[in-house]
């Protein structure tokens, strides 16, 4: 009996293991199964979720159509004075007296400057003299007592006498030729005026005038233009310094050729300057009016820019979706700028809100 007693025990112990094993074993199974299950069924959920419909972005549309804009040319301008003297007399001499200085506004006929009289004086006593024998062969002509010859020699005389008195009228006493404004003085009271360029001046003067009423500009034009810009074409300049104002003008000369190098023709602007708030040298804008045409003008906001390039494109509606559309800018007019595009037709729906959301394709919705 005790020998046997071992081997019972031991045949106890083996199925209590074999048993330990089995449950474990089953357990393990049960285990993978529900693993598997639960596996399975999150897999459908995620394959249910990928198959379902993506949700259309809210947008807002506006319905193109064609608007009837002023169609215009625009240039940067460098305005000029209408015209510029530089000052001086045909001779050599000294200065009496400059009546003006820089800065001051001059009339048409005004003294400015005054020379050395003495030779204008000899000139006026020998024109005096010379008038007396012209006057004496005239009385002599008449009566036939003079040589023809004697009396052409007299009235030639004269005439070469008071020319020289005019002239030296003319450049002993300098008036002004026209409105405008003192810009340069290079000399002084008592100074001789030498007939060279001096004291800062570019060519040989006393003083420098300017016409600033009107203000001139050249302008080079596109030879496509060249049937559309006529003289008396109208224009408006635009200037930083005044950005509330406006200055209108118009086109005084067409030139009749074009540059065979750069293909553009010269335009001469003219802008009236009453208030004078313009000044020669002032950078601006030139807008030419060459006529009124149709076209699609759209909000800016709804034109997007490629990132990284200067490409423009919009989106519009097509069948509820998102379609892009690469576009070219035209003019702009203040929150509007006009597109020029092939693909855009008028009645299409552009998206105005909602644009930056979307891509090619996306589903929309349309939202009031």
């Amino acid at each position: 009996m005790d020998m046997l007693f071992p081997m019972m025990k031991m045949n106890t112990l083996e199925e209590g293991v074999i048993f330990v094993l089995k449950t474990m074993i089953k357990n393990v199974i049960l285990s993978t199964l529900a693993i598997a299950v639960l596996a399975g069924c999150s897999g459908k959920k995620d394959s249910d979720k990928d198959t379902s419909v993506v949700e259309a972005i809210p947008v807002k549309v506006q319905k193109l159509e064609k608007e009837n804009i002023a169609r215009t040319l625009d240039y940067t301008a460098n305005l000029q004075a209408d015209e510029q003297v530089y000052y001086a007399p045909a001779a050599t001499g000294r200065i009496e007296k400059i009546y003006v200085e820089v800065g001051d506004r001059i009339k048409k006929g005004q003294l400015l400057v005054e020379m050395d009289r003495t030779n204008l004086q000899q000139a006026e006593v020998q024109l005096k003299n010379l008038e007396t024998e012209y006057n004496r062969a005239k009385m002599l002509n008449e009566t036939q007592s003079i040589s023809k010859q004697a009396y052409d020699a007299a009235v030639t005389q004269y005439e070469v006498a008071k020319s020289n008195v005019d002239f030296l009228k003319e450049n002993t006493r300098m008036l002004a030729p026209f409105n405008g404004v003192v810009t340069g003085k290079y000399f002084e009271n008592g100074e001789v005026y030498t007939g060279a360029a001096f004291g800062g001046a570019s060519k040989p003067s006393i003083i420098a005038i300017e016409k600033i009423n009107p203000l001139k500009d050249y302008v080079n034009i596109s030879q496509q233009y060249f049937l559309s810009v006529k003289k008396g074409t109208k224009v408006e300049l635009k200037s930083s310094l005044y950005p509330d104002r406006i200055f209108e003008g118009q086109v005084s000369i067409v030139y009749p050729t074009i540059d065979p190098a750069s293909r553009t023709f010269t335009v001469e602007v003219k802008i009236p300057n009453d208030d004078e708030a313009l000044r020669p040298g002032m950078y601006g804008t030139i807008n030419f009016f060459i006529g009124n045409t149709e076209t699609v003008v759209v909000p800016a906001i709804a034109v997007l820019k490629l990132q990284g390039a200067n490409d423009r494109y919009v989106f519009i509606n097509k069948d509820g979706k998102a379609k892009r559309v690469s576009v070219n800018l035209g003019k702009r007019f203040e929150d509007k700028i006009e597109l020029i595009s092939d693909e855009i037709q008028e009645g299409d729906e552009l998206i105005v809100v909602g644009q930056g959301r979307v891509i090619d394709g996306s589903p929309i919705t349309i939202t009031q």
